[in-house]
């Protein structure tokens, strides 16, 4: 196959794991929303342990299949990879409980940043002026449209601060372990998901009940918001699957900046499904600055150095590793 024809392919592969992420992410958004607000269904963190439950059946299914190859993964790594997940998830819902909304937001947003550092620290990453300039604009655009009252406490800075920090690392360590071990996404999801959801499963119930007040197997269980349930689990394989690949195919970074799509494509499916107030003109405006920065930014980290590292000379050791992520990679591109 010529450059130009592989370069071609690997376009529509990173366009193709890109869309898969931002529909699935914002479905389940949507479903989500539905079931909570709708048929009070408050249940965040067991809901998300039957994701990766439903994640792990489709891991078992697959490997019984034939599609996913045995693989290693040290013990040692599987369980930093999911302290960070797990606190990653709880951080998350303590942060939005304790916090207000503004600076829940600006916490999330402070993510781009910290994963910036993460890649300079551990991987030697070098940003160009460009790169880093289009960065801060889509920090200001999204900030413009998601970020409205601000205040902060103590407890809820130390939340959000542990929030940031193990998304950040589970993200980066997603891509650390991929290219480490020459894991595809369904490799590493088969490794992560069981031990997620057993985690989460245990300690779901008794997390939700101090959140809420609220016990899960008090619930009044109907059957739509069963469908919904099961319709959040479903959609939920597609969501987790497509972050290992995009994370894998590209960084947590640039995962983090072009994943900005999905916040103001929630906002405008919110105020066209739930009828919500709130598109104003400093809101659109936002949106116009976040996709302008988005676009900058693909542009800019896309151009020789505009993102690279500081040393390009790798062992041969590694050199074999990457080929055989790339593999991995177009695996992952055909399914």
């Amino acid at each position: 196959m010529s450059p130009a024809s592989r370069a071609d392919k690997k376009a529509v592969l990173d366009a193709a794991a890109w869309m898969f992420n931002v529909v699935t992410s914002v479905g389940i958004i949507i479903v989500n929303k539905a079931l909570m607000a709708t048929y009070g269904f408050s249940f965040a963190t067991t809901l998300t342990g039957l994701h990766f439950a439903t994640t792990t059946l489709m891991t078992a299914v697959l490997r019984w299949l034939g599609y996913i190859q045995p693989s290693h993964l040290p013990f040692k790594e599987l369980l930093r990879f999911i302290l960070f997940a797990n606190f990653s998830i709880v951080g998350m819902n303590v942060s939005l409980m304790w916090n207000s909304v503004g600076f829940y937001q600006i916490a999330k947003l402070s993510m781009i940043p910290v994963s910036c550092f993460l890649e300079v620290v551990m991987d030697k990453i070098r940003y160009s002026q460009d790169t880093k300039l289009s960065i801060g604009v889509v920090l200001l655009g999204v900030g413009v449209c998601t970020v409205t009252d601000v205040s902060v406490n103590a407890k809820g800075f130390i939340a959000a601060f542990i929030a940031v920090w193990s998304t950040s690392l589970q993200q980066y360590y997603v891509h650390h372990l991929q290219r480490r071990y020459s894991l595809s996404s369904f490799n590493l999801l088969g490794h992560t998901a069981p031990a997620q959801a057993a985690t989460l499963l245990l300690i779901g119930p008794f997390m939700d009940y101090w959140l809420t007040n609220k016990r899960v197997d008090a619930y009044n269980y109907t059957s739509l918001s069963v469908m919904f349930i099961v319709l959040s689990c479903t959609i939920a394989i597609g969501t987790n699957l497509s972050q290992f690949i995009c994370i894998g195919r590209f960084t947590a970074v640039s995962f983090q900046v072009l994943g900005h799509m999905k916040t103001i494509l929630v906002l405008i499916m919110g105020f066209f499904f739930f009828g919500k107030e709130g598109l104003n003109l400093h809101v659109v405006l936002g949106m116009i600055i976040a996709v302008a920065g988005m676009i900058w930014y693909g542009n800019a980290s896309s151009k020789p150095g505009g993102k690279e590292r500081w040393s390009h000379s790798l062992p041969t050791s590694r050199q074999q590793k990457h080929n055989s992520l790339s593999e991995s990679n177009e695996f992952d591109g055909k399914v």
